[in-house]
């Protein structure tokens, strides 16, 4: 006679179970509506919408203005620590910008005349002066952000008070926040987005600037190059505050 298994002190075969059948149709159908919703909730916006935000993030941020110029103007004279305050202040305010637009006040800065005036003026008396103090820079031992009255809080005022900070910032509103049913989860997505694209448009302005310095000290330390830079930077911002006068 065999022994029983047990007996044997062997183990008892494990029991083979049915598999269920999966309808792999039906939990392909549910997972994509499942992220669907989920991409609706997180997002609140159509991927057409965010690369329309994007494309306009990236031709705003990465052309030449004030913001780009004496970020590069300040790494060049100082070195990119120095400019390191004011390239973090330019998204802080841009962002602080942003928020005060979404709340309303932009569309009345731009609504009353002489509030419109008034930003506009201060922003570009305020370019022209630095303007003036950047042209008379010649040696590197001459330049510094405290010498250029440009430090963390001067960058974070510097959005307030250009003109085309408000409009842009208004037409951002306008056209991907206000009005929505979803505003503040929209909020929430072109805030971040555009603090992230003000940050690395003006740090990549800084460290080219910061990659200069050397070069622009020029032969035996005369300083010929970094004045004709630092010229050739404040008629940049002289241009900037033309055009802001014009709009």
């Amino acid at each position: 006679m065999g022994s029983h298994p047990c007996e044997a002190g062997g183990a008892l075969p494990a029991p083979v179970l049915p598999r269920p059948t999966i309808q792999l149709n039906i939990l392909t159908y549910k997972l994509y509506w499942y992220c669907v919703d989920f991409n609706y909730k997180v997002w609140c916006m159509t991927w057409q919408e965010f690369t329309a935000l994007l494309v306009l993030a990236t031709a705003m941020s990465f052309t030449p203005g004030p913001n780009t110029t004496l970020s590069t103007a300040l790494a060049a004279n100082g070195g990119l620590r120095r400019a390191m305050p004011f390239v973090c202040a330019v998204p802080l305010g841009w962002s602080a910008l942003l928020l005060v637009c979404a709340w309303g006040v932009g569309a009345l800065v731009l609504a009353v005349p002489l509030l419109a005036w008034a930003v506009k003026a201060v922003g570009v008396v305020y370019l022209l002066w630095l303007a003036g103090k950047l042209g008379q820079v010649r040696q590197l031992s001459e330049a510094s952000a405290a010498a250029l009255s440009v430090g963390f809080w001067q960058g974070v005022a510097l959005q307030f008070v250009n003109i085309k900070a408000w409009m842009l910032a208004l037409a951002i509103v306008s056209g991907w926040v206000a009005g929505r049913a979803d505003s503040t989860q929209r909020l929430a997505i072109v805030v971040p987005t555009m603090l992230c694209f003000a940050f690395t448009s003006n740090i990549l302005y800084a460290a080219m600037g910061s990659l200069l310095r050397d070069w622009l000290c020029g032969p035996e330390g005369t300083g010929q190059r970094l004045r004709m830079f630092n010229q050739a930077m404040a008629l940049v911002l002289v241009a900037t505050a033309i055009w802001m006068a014009t709009l």
